[in-house]
């Protein structure tokens, strides 16, 4: 279920266009606007949840395939290391409001991140 204003539902639905490097029934992956790592890649469920923490019993399914589709996009693109990244809530980075996944790589990472 899409959420009428929503940035990543309107992106997932064509909507809005992106650069898709993944779509399938489920999910939708495409480059970040603004990356941060050499590969920088936005993986999003077709299913609107606002963040992590809203995830709840019944979406293990759709958790699953958002980090088995990071994995296959950094083989995909060659990556023997990289970063996932999901933030929940403001104070944690979230800036739109549906749950999200960050694949970052191509760069050494620090830590901690942030």
């Amino acid at each position: 279920m899409a959420a009428a204003d929503c940035l990543f539902c309107k992106i997932a639905s064509g909507e809005i266009p992106s650069k898709k490097v993944h779509e399938d029934e489920h999910l939708v992956a495409f480059e970040d606007l603004h990356p941060r790592a050499p590969t920088h890649v936005l993986i999003v469920p077709r299913e609107h949840v606002a963040s992590l923490a809203e995830a709840g019993e019944g979406q293990e399914a759709m958790i699953g395939r958002l980090f088995l589709a990071a994995a296959r996009i950094a083989r995909q693109r060659g990556l023997d290391s990289f970063r996932t990244v999901v933030n929940a809530g403001a104070g944690a980075g979230q800036t739109v409001f549906h749950l999200h996944v960050h694949v970052l790589g191509g760069r050494t990472m620090e830590w901690p991140p942030g």
